[in-house]
């Protein structure tokens, strides 16, 4: 799959089963990551990988986060099951830095920017995934479990594994109901 068909194909799959990513698959994942746009050489990024028992390490940490929101015995239990849709989870975080010219928005989306490169760095070796995002990536419980400072966040978990079905067609859309020229 060429760069650009991969680009233009761009799906998220929910149904992701073994194996995930490993090895040298791995490294290039993380590596595409760290090509992200870096205004300032930042690296305003950090990864934080769950697989094995580390996918339960996680679950216990989103229960914990619903627990102390007194939530109902349903939302625990979802809480519980949310990182086994996948056989690895990557939490991306922006590691802010105070710098006068890249404000924490620029980071935030550099953060962001290394998500997406992470998925397709996946996808073009034969994985797929899907980014998720949500209240808890914002609670306190989870923000101090990921030890996260000041103005960090989560910007994201991205599910990587292989994929358990065929994609949809991406939709087509009209370009001219999102471009303007001045």
């Amino acid at each position: 799959m060429d760069a650009l068909d991969l680009l233009l194909n761009r799906r998220s799959i929910a149904r992701l089963s073994a194996p995930a990513p490993e090895g040298k698959v791995l490294e290039n994942i993380i590596r595409a990551g760290l090509r992200a746009p870096d205004h300032a050489g930042l690296t305003p990024w950090r990864f934080v990988i769950s697989q094995g028992e580390g996918l339960q390490k996680l679950a216990n940490i989103l229960v914990d986060a619903a627990k102390a929101d007194n939530r109902d015995d349903a939302v625990i239990e979802k809480a519980s099951h949310a990182p086994f849709r996948a056989p690895m989870v990557i939490t991306v975080i922006a590691k802010v830095t105070e710098h006068d010219k890249v404000p924490a928005f620029e980071q935030y989306l550099s953060a962001g920017c290394a998500a997406h490169a992470m998925q397709m760095a996946a996808v073009a070796q034969g994985y797929q995934g899907f980014w998720r995002s949500g209240k808890w990536m914002l609670h306190e419980k989870v923000r101090d479990a990921f030890k996260l400072k000041g103005e960090d966040k989560i910007v994201g978990f991205l599910y990587l594994g292989t994929p358990g079905c065929t994609p949809m067609k991406v939709p087509e859309r009209e370009l001219s109901k999102f471009v303007e020229f001045l």
